[in-house]
């Protein structure tokens, strides 16, 4: 499918005029395109691509073929560049799905196999801009990828809550079993952000270098922006990956202290039955002659004597805190 966009003198002028009168409105000197083609066909792939604007082979072909990494390239008349566009849900994780861009002096053309929310959440403020304040066909290529850095919010938002929910589980003594999965895909989720941010930001960079000729002065500004709030979006996935990570440290040494505490329990209560065993099994040996046994009072000293350890190693242990 084609949409077109036609601006003349700032203005807007048509909507989605006959494909064939595009080479005449590519001529006119005051005219800008923003055409989009979203899941376009063979045929409509030619029109534009081939007929109206004789894009290099390269090109085209890096259009038609998903490109795994952004990237930017200068040719005479135009500007190349790849972006990704990003969705995400809690049920299929992170999506990516790849938008050209190609910027000329008086034209802006979009190519993506998949709807995209960003083009169109654009297109629909560019009908609803009579006028442009700034004119130029990059005055497009920023709305977009404006919406496209817009569009990682829910995301960020998803990811916080999970970050929340998992240190919340720290608190509450949460098995480890049912932890540690959870750290681990949260984990991988962030990095994977980092991976699909990182690239990006360093095309909108160079953008905003001022380096591409057909990029005027007055939107470096605007892209310098976009560097830097994509530049945010990917120190928040390290600052999260590092919390998430002393998170499930805490949950460790908190595991380790109770288990620590729990031998130390049973380690003093086995020291406890050390005087009862010695003299029990002292006094228990069947000797013929064991003068021990003959008092009158052996058995209550043995008690005494038995009780009075106990005591002594209770006491013993409160000392060093061992109970």
């Amino acid at each position: 499918m084609i949409t077109t966009l036609v601006y003349r003198d700032t203005k807007l002028a048509g909507y989605n005029p006959p494909v064939e009168s595009l080479a005449a409105l590519h001529q006119e000197p005051n005219v800008m395109l923003w055409i989009d083609l979203a899941a376009p066909t063979p045929e409509e792939i030619k029109a534009i691509f081939e007929d109206l604007f004789s894009f290099h082979p390269l090109v085209i072909e890096d259009c038609v073929s998903d490109s795994p990494l952004p990237k930017l390239e200068s040719y005479d008349d135009y500007l190349y560049f790849v972006m990704h566009a990003v969705d995400y849900s809690k049920t299929d994780k992170f999506t990516t799905t790849e938008l050209d861009l190609i910027l000329g002096k008086n034209f802006l053309v979009t190519f993506h196999r998949l709807p995209l929310k960003p083009v169109q959440q654009a297109i629909e403020r560019c009908q609803r801009m009579t006028s442009m304040p700034v004119r130029g066909p990059d005055r497009f290529a920023h709305t977009l990828l404006d919406y496209m850095v817009e569009a990682y919010k829910p995301a960020l938002e998803e990811l916080r809550g999970e970050l929340e929910e998992i240190e919340s589980a720290v608190l509450a003594n949460t098995n480890a079993r049912e932890l540690f999965p959870r750290v681990v895909a949260l984990r991988k989720e962030l990095a994977q952000l980092r991976q699909i941010v990182r690239p990006q930001r360093e095309v909108a960079t160079e953008l905003a270098q001022g380096k591409a000729r057909l990029v005027r002065p007055a939107i470096l500004p605007y892209l310098r922006d976009l560097s830097e709030d994509l530049a945010h979006i990917e120190n928040q996935a390290i600052s999260w990956a590092d919390q998430l990570i002393l998170s499930f440290r805490v949950y460790l040494n908190k595991s380790s202290h109770e288990a620590n505490e729990g031998i130390r329990v049973l380690t003093a209560l086995t020291a406890l039955t050390i005087p009862p065993l010695l003299v029990g099994g002292w006094f228990g040996m069947n000797f013929a002659h064991m003068t021990e046994l003959e008092g009158r009072f052996a058995y209550p000293l043995a008690a005494v004597f038995t009780l009075a350890s106990i005591g002594g190693m209770v006491v013993f242990m409160r000392k060093k805190r061992w109970l």
